[in-house]
């Protein structure tokens, strides 16, 4: 594994409405790795995500944001996605009357008014066949309300795919998904790996983070537990999932200490 990260966040704090939502998070996510974010709803996940990303009105109150050794925290969203950030969103959007297969190819790099080579259009019909989606069936479909949640979150996977960013940033990539399909979104993490994207897996669910390198576990808008997947698995299950048990979704009351012994 390359010694130096992709991507480093350093003590990261955000207050929103006058509540604490982040809290002197700290991670690292190195090139080619495939690193789980794992918590409860509501811990902090989609707002460090967000953070990461640069979206409005998650600018950090402190802390840095570092990508491949440059300082990007006060860089807008279109910079660090020229940069090779990317941001798969946990409910996709829709583009009326535009062809899946269009849609597929607007993250490439290329010119935008240009036809499609060979090589776009087979890199296109690989993304789909990644998630198990027949080319023939979908390339000409629009991306629109006929398609269900579970066919637009596929295409959002595949167009991330498409892309191949320096650093994929997929929020509940299962959501939607039926339990049947998740082997072959663990099976895309690790080939999104193999081809050099590093990306940064953000769940709820500890059986989705088999498919990772590396595993953080977050509560409470900070990162408690950070270490091999196995190890962070079962902390989540013998602390977090009986902690949310026990308190219901949204336990936060914005004290993190009876929070952390819960979880120990």
């Amino acid at each position: 594994m390359n010694t130096q990260p992709l991507l480093e966040v350093q003590n990261l704090s955000l207050n929103r409405d006058g509540r604490a939502i982040l809290q002197n998070v700290n991670l690292r996510v190195y090139p080619g790795q495939v690193h789980a974010l794992l918590g409860i709803n509501g811990s902090g996940k989609s707002s460090l995500a967000y953070a990461l990303m640069g979206c409005a009105g998650y600018q950090p109150d402190s802390g840095r944001i570092w990508f491949d050794g440059q300082e990007i925290t006060g860089l807008p969203i279109d910079e660090r996605a020229r940069l090779g950030l990317t941001l798969a969103w946990q409910e996709p959007a829709r583009f009326e009357g535009l062809p899946v297969g269009s849609y597929l190819s607007l993250g490439m790099d290329r010119p935008h008014d240009a036809a499609l080579s060979k090589t776009d259009r087979e890199r296109v019909q690989a993304a789909l066949a990644a998630v198990n989606m027949p080319a023939k069936t979908y390339l000409r479909r629009s991306v629109d309300a006929t398609l269900s949640g579970g066919e637009r979150k596929r295409i959002e996977l595949a167009a991330v795919y498409a892309m191949r960013p320096r650093l994929a940033i997929l929020d509940e990539p299962d959501s939607g998904i039926d339990t049947l399909s998740l082997d072959d979104i663990r099976a895309l993490l690790r080939r999104m790996a193999q081809n050099g994207t590093a990306v940064l897996l953000i769940t709820h669910r500890d059986e989705m983070a088999a498919a990772a390198d590396m595993a953080s576990i977050m509560c409470l808008g900070t990162i408690l537990f950070t270490g091999e997947t196995t190890a962070a698995q079962a902390f989540y299950r013998n602390g977090c999932q009986p902690h949310l048990a026990a308190l219901g979704e949204q336990p936060w009351n914005g004290v993190i200490q009876p929070i952390k012994e819960l979880a120990r």
